[in-house]
């Protein structure tokens, strides 16, 4: 198998990806095809005469727009990044998919009609539930950065994500709270409307029954909701330990802000929607000791992740999100693929997409499993002097 190394060096307001292969893969050699899709080579020695179209579909207006934005920034920073590099080169192409599944389908069909070599996205797990089976049919491969719900995968061999499940995060990130608060009853909050929060709810039932702790009320609302006051007065009457909430960002904020208010100071425990900065921009101080369940964290030392934190505040004015770490290594992902085959062609980066093995990426080593869903480590943090911090 190839040796692979991809270092992240910041330089002004660039991140630069240095790609050092020593491969043992034979090159495509005089065998393949002049120009177009298909180059010569493989890995750092890969060189396609053609652009590789990317498409990417993002939430950047509606539910979710918190998210897009942020995945729509490292993306395109890590496209520039790479097409740095040389030999390969991308061009890439970013559509809203305005947090609806209709206006997400739309957006695929034209990706897949316009010769997308790979799509990437869509921003919610709804949304890829409904999308992501016409990819399938058509032979595109899909790479989800963000979409964690159960399932995804299963929906055919062209679907791979880089995002980790809530399955694999939410177990830890509990057995740390009943760890770190001795819990033994709490109130379960989620919004029953989107199959992201759904799954998270899902998992944390799971591993409150594998840890012994009672849910003593399970309360429901939308992903639109604002106003929590009326459940978390029923939840407060409950008197739990801590609560347990599944939630996308724009109603974490306020349901963590109104639980403050109102005189909740227990634990409060969230899925990977809580994980962002705007969770601590928007609740201020009701955020500090807030517990999530994470799968990347802004401070840890890998010397990629530090130069991709420092090149996108540079270059966006603002921290960047797991979400935007997540898109970012996707794209690292998707070169990774395109390189060990050196080919732009669909049917390659498939391959190439089974083939991941502790690939370096901001993330950290990533691994793709037979099931095409990632295999990293998982964190847990809690909100300490207005910041994540690992959890110890």
């Amino acid at each position: 198998m190839s040796s692979r190394h991809l270092s992240a060096i910041a330089g002004g307001s660039l991140l630069l990806l240095a790609l050092a292969a020593c491969s043992t893969t034979p090159p495509a050699g005089d065998d393949a095809e002049a120009g177009g899709l298909v180059g010569t080579g493989t890995g750092a020695e890969c060189s396609i005469e053609s652009e590789v179209p990317i498409a990417a579909a993002f939430s950047l207006t509606g539910a979710a727009a918190q998210y897009g934005s942020s995945q729509k920034n490292a993306l395109e920073m890590a496209v520039d990044d790479l097409n740095e590099v040389g030999g390969v080169t991308y061009a890439l192409t970013v559509e809203d998919d305005a947090t609806d599944p209709q206006q997400a389908i739309q957006v695929f069909d034209g990706f897949i009609s316009s010769g997308a070599s790979v799509i990437i996205g869509p921003t919610l797990s709804n949304t890829a539930k409904q999308t992501n089976p016409i990819a399938q049919e058509a032979g595109v491969p899909v790479l989800g950065v963000s979409n964690t719900a159960a399932g995804i995968t299963e929906i055919g061999d062209y679907i791979f994500r880089d995002s980790l499940t809530e399955d694999a995060v939410i177990p830890q990130t509990v057995a740390a709270a009943v760890e770190e608060f001795g819990l033994e009853k709490v109130v379960v909050m989620y919004s029953n409307d989107d199959a992201f929060t759904e799954s998270g709810y899902q998992a944390f039932a799971a591993a409150l029954e594998d840890e012994g702790v009672e849910v003593i009320e399970t309360l429901t609302f939308s992903k639109t909701d604002t106003d929590f006051r009326a459940l978390l007065d029923k939840a407060k009457q409950s008197d739990p330990d801590a609560l347990v909430v599944s939630a996308l960002i724009e109603a974490a904020v306020p349901l963590v802000t109104q639980a403050r208010e109102i005189g909740i100071d227990a634990p409060i425990i969230g899925g990977n929607g809580f994980n962002s900065p705007a969770l601590i921009s928007g609740a201020g101080e009701a955020a500090e000791g807030v517990i999530v369940g994470a799968a990347w964290n802004s401070a840890s030392e890998n010397e990629q992740n530090v130069a991709f934190i420092e090149a996108y505040t540079e270059r966006f004015d603002g921290a960047p999100d797991q979400f935007a770490a997540q898109a970012y290594a996707g794209m690292q992902i998707v070169d990774e693929a395109v390189r060990a085959n050196c080919s732009g062609e669909r049917e390659d980066i498939k391959a190439g997409l089974g083939g991941i093995t502790g690939l370096p990426t901001v993330l950290g080593d990533v691994s793709i499993n037979e099931n095409r869903d990632a295999e990293h480590e998982a964190l847990v943090q809690v909100v300490e002097g207005g910041k994540f911090a690992i959890l110890d």
